[in-house]
């Protein structure tokens, strides 16, 4: 009887033993849907972009971008980040969708400034995803980023016969980007009210047009016109390394916020 009792005792202590084992095991680590991102610096080397009267799009784009990533790095490491441009090198509109393809990359952003010729007074930041433009300054803008292709050799081949000051072929474009339209609106409407709160910036919305470096993105995309370099004030500020690390810190921060809803 007391084998028996010793034995009942011994299984029983083991059992709890297992039972403790099995309830302390963690839970696998839940794999992120965001582990690559590249970002974009729009324009660079023999294409400034928009210019102020000091200040060139091709630098603020550049200096948001790596800040952005440096930031991204920083808070998430897991997070790997690429970069279309880290120089001021010139790189054509469909290289840097190419190269977030090849790099399985599950989001694109692309970072630029706006200007307009017809007023020195119009502020403010605006998202951009793929899709048919419902406004003439939708489409302007569009065919202004679009236009750089002028630059790049054989552009009618490379780019299927794309017209950058055709409306129609912008129209065309608006059958892309589909498949992703849904997180590029969330990202983007994160990015607008990220604006907002952290940086107190204007906000113009986000809007949709034929951009062709959102093109052929196999991934949710996003171009974000920062402010207007037309504009004095703004330009001052776009040109300041405070005003690049607030700009960065907004997209940064809607970064975080998508990543997050993307995990759960």
């Amino acid at each position: 009887m007391l084998k028996v009792l010793k034995l009942v005792i011994v299984a029983s202590t083991l059992f709890a033993s297992l039972a403790f084992v099995i309830q302390d095991d963690p839970a696998p680590a839940k794999s992120s849907k965001v582990k690559t991102v590249v970002i974009d610096a729009g324009h660079g080397g023999k294409d400034p972009g928009t210019r102020g009267r000091v200040t060139k799009e091709k630098d603020v784009a550049l200096a948001v971008a790596l800040e952005l990533g440096r930031r991204i790095k920083e808070e998430t490491p897991e997070v790997k980040v690429l970069y279309t441009r880290s120089t001021d090198v010139f790189i054509e509109l469909g290289e840097r969708s190419a190269f977030a393809n090849r790099n399985n990359a599950d989001l694109f952003i692309s970072v630029h400034c706006n200007a307009t010729p017809s007023s020195r007074s119009v502020r403010g930041t605006e998202t951009f995803v793929m899709g048919l433009h419902k406004t003439q300054g939708n489409l302007d803008v569009a065919k202004r980023e679009n236009s750089v292709i002028l630059q790049e050799t054989n552009y009618k081949q490379k780019y299927k016969g794309f017209d950058p000051n055709s409306p129609l072929a912008h129209i065309m474009l608006a059958n892309y980007q589909s498949a992703f339209i849904s997180s590029s609106l969330r990202l983007a409407d994160l990015i607008e009210k990220k604006f907002q709160s952290v940086s107190d910036r204007d906000s113009r919305g986000v809007k949709q047009a034929g951009f062709l470096v959102l093109w052929r993105c196999a991934m949710p995309a996003v171009l974000i016109e920062t402010g207007f370099l037309s504009t004095p004030d703004e330009e001052e500020y776009l040109g300041s390394k405070d005003g690049q690390e607030e700009v960065a810190e907004s997209i940064h921060q809607a970064f975080m916020a998508y990543k997050k809803d993307m995990d759960r």
